[in-house]
Parts: C-alpha cells; sequence; structure tokens
C-alpha cells in the first residue's frame, strides 16, 4: 500500500538546500566518476580492502588472486583499472608487482559529495 507524505510547508528551504559544499569544475567532476566507476565493481572494491589491509598497507598480485578466485590475469585487470583511477599505486620489484592504496584519493572522492 503506497504511503503519502505531507506536504512541505511554505518557504521551506530544505528542498532547495545545496547537497555539497559547492559545484565541482568539470574535470574535478570527471576524475571523481572516475574513481566511483571503478569502485563500481565489487571485485575491486575487495581487492582494494585486502590491499589495506595488508601488513604495511601494501600487496603483492601474487597474494591478491587466492581470496578473490581470479586468475592472474584478471586481477592485474582490476589493478589497473585502480590504478588508472588513482586509488592504488603500482611498484614493480622483480617479476612482481606491489600495490599500495592512495588514501587522499578515497578521501578526496567522500569529500566531494560531503555536504558544508
Amino acid at each position: 500500500m503506497a504511503t503519502s507524505l505531507p506536504p512541505l510547508a511554505a518557504g521551506a528551504a530544505a528542498c532547495c538546500s545545496p547537497v555539497t559544499a559547492g559545484v565541482l569544475a568539470v574535470d574535478d567532476a570527471e576524475r571523481i566518476a572516475r574513481i566511483f566507476k571503478a569502485l563500481g565493481d565489487p571485485t575491486r572494491v575487495r581487492l582494494l580492502s585486502l590491499i589495506a589491509a595488508s601488513e604495511g598497507g601494501e600487496a603483492c598480485i601474487c597474494d591478491l588472486t587466492e581470496p578473490v578466485g581470479l586468475s592472474q590475469p584478471t586481477v592485474s585487470h582490476h589493478m589497473k583499472q585502480l590504478v588508472d583511477a588513482g586509488l592504488v599505486t603500482r611498484e614493480q620489484r622483480g617479476k612482481w608487482a606491489y600495490f599500495a592504496v592512495v588514501e587522499d584519493a578515497l578521501r578526496n572522492a567522500a569529500a566531494a559529495l560531503r555536504t558544508v
């Protein structure tokens, strides 16, 4: 059964109050959209959490395949998306790639949507 909401009182500002701290510039909106697009995949969110929870705040690609149950090439593809979005850094050490979370990228994305 549908529920009707009472109408807002005349002059109520709630419907017109700003949602964010300000309007994003086009470049900022595109950068933040890339971050949210990368986070739109549950495997990438899980990989990000695995890296953040790893000892020293970094993880080798070799340690990321088994927990997500995917092949190394598939995990590498997901990690490239996270690197391209600026959410993690990649450092090559011999034949292995190590990844670390970029804390500022997550903070900046969240801050862009916060109210004043």
